[in-house]
């Protein structure tokens, strides 16, 4: 699979979100669309386990309900309306297929696996690539938990999957902390790439890697100067980076 885009094209954070479309939802997907910019999203499982687009693990600063997004039927999210940053209510929570109806191959997608409690990388692997299995366009699969990353290679070893980290202090604890630091099981998983938190830039463990990075998030064109000192390519928000620019 071509894997290119994740050097050329500025992968837009959860579809091109601003005051009026939500982030993650199909409108911010099809302005990301619109002027050519790979998309980056986030993938979970509902109790019934149908693949939802959907970042946090409980609904509430997205829609006002406090539930678990693992604790609802995909029936119950879709009568929930996403909330915009100007308050508005103009979407609803998107199944996974729906992201890839709508995006129909005309952009690349770089498919974030959410870590789940109690949900193991071969369950949630081979869900996702059920979904994937007859889609034509390009796609990278990252996660911060590298036995997701692992199982996916297993089943689709074709498709470029890359381990998340992040040094940011509270994002975890224990074992999971150290791991989405310091990303221990680079040797086991073999990533094709890392994707690292622009603020923990530059890393020596980062910077040794032999294969493609990226920085995220980016949130202007000095943050993206600068990042790309480290980096191959840019996961950004709430700004337009040029295209073309480092083919």
């Amino acid at each position: 699979m071509d894997a290119e885009f994740l050097i050329k094209t500025p992968i837009a954070h959860r579809g091109l979100h601003d005051e009026t479309k939500p982030e993650n939802s199909l409108p911010a997907f099809l302005a990301a669309m619109e002027r050519g910019y790979a998309i980056e999203t986030d993938v979970r499982f509902t109790k019934d386990k149908r693949l939802v687009v959907f970042h946090d693990d409980t609904l509430l600063r997205m829609t006002g309900d406090p539930r678990p997004v693992s604790e609802c039927m995909d029936a119950e999210l879709r009568s929930l309306a996403l909330k915009s940053q100007n308050g508005a209510e103009i979407a609803h929570i998107p199944l996974f297929s729906e992201l890839l109806q709508a995006v129909d191959g005309k952009v690349p997608l770089l498919v974030e696996i959410k870590s789940m409690p109690n949900v193991k990388g071969k369950e949630i692997a081979a869900a996702l690539s059920d979904e994937l299995k007859d889609y034509r366009g390009n796609y990278a699969v990252q996660s911060f938990d590298p036995f997701y990353v692992k199982a996916y290679k297993k089943i689709c070893p074709e498709v470029p999957c890359g381990i998340l980290g992040t040094a940011e202090k509270g994002v975890a604890r224990g074992i999971r902390g150290y791991t989405v630091k310091h990303m221990p099981f680079n040797f086991l998983v073999k990533p094709d790439f890392l994707s690292y938190r622009k603020e923990d830039l530059p890393r020596g463990k980062v910077s040794r890697f032999k294969g493609l990075k990226l920085a995220w998030v980016v949130r202007s064109p000095e943050e993206e100067n600068w990042s790309r000192n480290f980096v191959n390519n840019v996961i950004f928000e709430h700004f337009l980076p040029r295209i073309g620019m480092y083919d």
